[in-house]
């Protein structure tokens, strides 16, 4: 009988181990099709309708009789944000690690980094129960005063995608989904839920979809989130063009589109827009019904729609994990290490920093940040965290016996001056050797759903810092803030460490880079203008009436800065070391290329100086000579290397035929042009180190296709238009130059004059020699 139950144990346990692999098994996407369709074609049209909306603020709807499962779906890019209760916003929020915001995590420039927070946040959305974790937020920041900036990575397309890739595909290995988002241009706070981003077909191609299409083609997150506002007059959540047409057909997404809580204005649009899941709950149930049962919303359309969240949702059913823990601590050390990567050192003079922990000194520290950290914005980001560093706290416990530190709060948190607070801390730092001030934005200017007024910090915290310098020498600034802030202090003081909103583990990581256990790494993922007006988005921004003029075109952050030479404060990539790096040896693997073949870029970093650290090489394209006007330089690619002093290695790149191209409205596509290119190395969009320069022939041939209307200038640059209309140019210059006396080179200004021509205005000049048939004909001909 023992044997007999052994046995029996032993089968069970088998059993119960071949359940759980079945449970937590990675369905094929064919597999998941099937199910998906399966299921849709056992439900009713209530049962259809019913799944295209929440239950609540935070789950999807069962239906038990086909065994449906719910799936909870929740906030947080920079950590989970889990509440207890499902009817909305308030509640007890489970506590979760704080790791340091989009605006943060984008300065390590580290994708590996960036990947390893993702698997974290990951781990402890399955210990929760969640399958969608809401992010990341990819919106490019057009301007320093959106609210959101925080949660948001960069003003370069290609930083976001690619850090934007690397959070997803590390959320995404643990099993759980992503919600990419805001899909698209959602740029601002200011009447978000109805403004109107109106921009040109290039510029959204470029700058503000690109993002969004190096993410969704990459790693495939789960779920796209469709944003508020209208884009071009059409709300993003019925915009048919944008969540069908280009994001499914075009880039190939396989996921679903969630609303943006609230964002639905029209579900029955929305389905026939292919947007699937309208959160949170509503009662649009029973229009979707009607529509159908009248003929106005095709059954098949429903039936995709439904089949696109079912695939996803028996996705996430598959990869729970039941009773799965994380490491608490072992998480907080990996917000303490994001922290520090994350960290810029702006300003270093005389080598102030790292602070020497064998020299006994009297500390000053300044600011309630330093008891009262500043770890992340508000809004939807806003969780617990499961602990908090202190930073006066670790500053002293980093800093050891040999420093005498004192505290004095400096400022109140109202912008206004108390003579108390101020007399303290400016005697405090009279009677000590060295002053570090804590200073940054207060909460409401890093929050969703208002945008900043300027961007300064308050009145009463700069006062002080220029109070302070004139007091004392040695002043250090920490600033905690989410986007770009004047500092009219600056030449005031020694230097400036950028914490921005770094997390839980903040207080730590900017111990460790004030006293060396950490040599500062990151590097601005944003430019720092001098002044607002200085910004390319200052005249548009945030519009009026109900719309905003994306006036700027392409030409946003240092894409402006570059074209117009403007001094900036800091510039984007920018950011010091405890040590030195030299570039040298750049080499392409060829020196001329066609457009479809790759390229090779190759140089060497080397450690000269005599700590070890950490480099962020950023390489650019600069095109010499284009149909459309570009930018000086664009950032395509970018690797951070680690090197010992004395230390050297070989980075490698690998361009292609998009690292060339611009996006062309008129043919809708990618083109690159035949012409030289220069690569260029840098440590930062200001300070290029090398450059070398490649030819690249164009294997695509694109042709504007003529009409009626085209410029003469354009027939002479078609290939085949060129020899229909040349003769013709050619005599009505010469009948114009006939009876005229003109000075200077007649011919070159009379071409210039008939090249800015509409080619049906020749009709008008001939006297009837040339007519509107011949002109369709020419047309027909040259469009063949």
């Amino acid at each position: 009988m023992k044997q007999i139950s052994r046995l029996s144990h032993y089968f069970t346990v088998i059993l119960l181990i071949n359940s759980t692999l079945y449970l937590n098994a990675q369905l094929s996407d064919e597999e998941l099709d099937r199910r998906a369709k399966e299921l849709v074609s056992k439900m009713t049209l209530t049962e259809k309708a019913s799944l295209c909306s929440g239950k609540d603020f935070w789950t999807t709807k069962p239906i038990a009789r086909l065994k449906i499962p719910s799936i909870f779906i929740t906030d947080g890019p920079n950590g989970l944000r889990k509440s207890n209760v499902t009817t909305g916003f308030a509640g007890d929020v489970v506590p979760a690690t704080c790791f340091p915001t989009a605006s943060s995590l984008a300065a390590s420039w580290d994708i590996n980094l960036v990947e390893e927070v993702g698997k974290a946040i990951g781990e402890e959305c399955q210990e929760n129960q969640v399958q969608i974790i809401l992010g990341p937020g990819v919106n490019i920041k057009r301007s320093p005063l959106c609210g959101r900036n925080f949660e948001y990575y960069s003003e370069d397309p290609v930083l976001s995608g690619e850090m934007g890739s690397a959070w997803v595909r590390g959320v995404q290995s643990q099993g759980v989904g992503t919600s990419l988002k805001h899909f698209a241009c959602n740029n601002q706070e200011f009447q978000r839920m109805t403004v109107s981003s109106e921009l040109d077909e290039r510029t959204l191609h470029e700058i503000y979809l690109r993002p969004f299409e190096i993410i969704v083609k990459k790693e495939q997150p789960w779920s796209v989130m469709a944003s508020y506002n209208r884009i071009n007059g059409v709300y993003a959540c019925e915009n048919n063009w944008l969540l069908n047409d280009l994001l499914r057909d075009e880039w190939g997404y396989k996921g679903f589109v969630v609303s943006d809580w609230g964002a639905v204005n029209d579900r029955v649009a929305g389905i026939r827009a292919r947007m699937n899941l309208q959160m949170p709950g509503g009662s649009t149930d029973q229009s979707i019904i009607n529509a159908v049962n009248q003929g106005k919303l095709s059954e098949s359309a429903l039936n995709q729609v439904v089949a696109d969240l079912l695939r996803i949702t028996l996705k996430a059913e598959s990869l729970k994990k039941e009773n799965f823990t994380y490491d608490r601590d072992q998480h907080h050390l990996l917000a303490r290490k994001a922290g520090s990567e994350c960290i810029v050192l702006l300003k270093n003079e005389n080598s102030i920093l790292p602070i020497n922990r064998e020299e006994p000194k009297k500390i000053a520290v300044i600011g309630s940040y330093a008891k009262k950290p500043r770890i992340l914005g508000g809004g939807s980001s806003d969780l617990v965290p499961t602990k908090i560093d202190i930073p006066y706290d670790e500053i002293v416990k980093i800093a050891g016996n040999n420093y005498m530190f004192s505290f004095a709060e400096g400022y109140p948190d109202k912008d206004t001056l108390n003579k108390v607070l101020r007399a303290r801390a400016i005697n405090l730092a009279r009677a000590s050797d060295a002053a570090i001030i804590f200073a940054g934005l207060p909460d409401i200017y890093d929050a969703e759903g208002s945008d900043r007024p300027n961007m300064n910090l308050a009145n009463n915290v700069n006062w002080l810092i220029s109070a302070i310098a004139a007091v004392q020498q040695n002043v250090i600034i920490v600033l905690y803030n989410g986007s770009p802030v004047t500092m009219p202090w600056l030449s005031e003081v020694e230097a400036v460490l950028l914490a921005g909103l770094n997390g839980q583990a903040s207080g730590g990581a900017i111990a460790d880079i004030l006293f060396g256990v950490v040599n500062p790494s990151g590097k601005l993922a944003e430019t720092y203008p001098l002044m607002l007006k200085d910004n390319p988005s200052f005249l548009n921004f945030p519009g009026e009436n109900q719309e905003v003029n994306y006036g700027e075109r392409v030409f946003v952050g240092y894409r402006y800065y570059d074209i117009k030479n403007l001094e900036t404060l800091f510039p984007f990539g920018y950011g010091l070391s405890y040590t030195t790096f030299e570039y040298s040896d750049i080499k392409l693997s060829a020196s001329k290329i066609y457009d479809t073949d790759p390229l090779t870029v190759s140089l060497n970093v080397k450690n000269t100086g005599k700590t070890a650290g950490k480099e962020v090489v950023q390489l650019y394209i600069l095109d010499y000579e284009s149909t459309y006007q570009r930018p000086v330089k664009e950032l395509k690619a970018f690797t951070k290397v680690e090197l010992n002093p004395g230390q050297s290695k070989e980075i490698k790149f690998l361009l292609g035929y998009r690292d060339f191209a611009f996006y062309n409205p008129v043919v809708k596509d990618w083109i690159v042009e035949t012409g030289d290119f220069e690569v260029l190395i840098g440590a930062s969009s200001q300070d290029i180190r090398l450059m070398e320069k490649v030819h690249v022939t164009a294997t695509k041939k694109w042709t504007t296709p003529l009409t009626r209307y085209s410029l003469i200038r354009e027939w002479m640059s078609h290939p085949v238009g060129k020899e229909i209309i040349a003769p013709v140019v050619e005599g009505m210059v010469r009948a114009l130059l006939s009876d005229q006396d003109l000075p200077g080179n007649p011919n070159e200004m009379i071409n210039r004059s008939v090249g800015d021509m509409p080619i049906i205005k020749l009709i008008s000049f001939s006297q009837g020699m040339f007519t509107i048939e011949m002109l369709d004909e020419m047309i027909e001909q040259a469009n063949q």
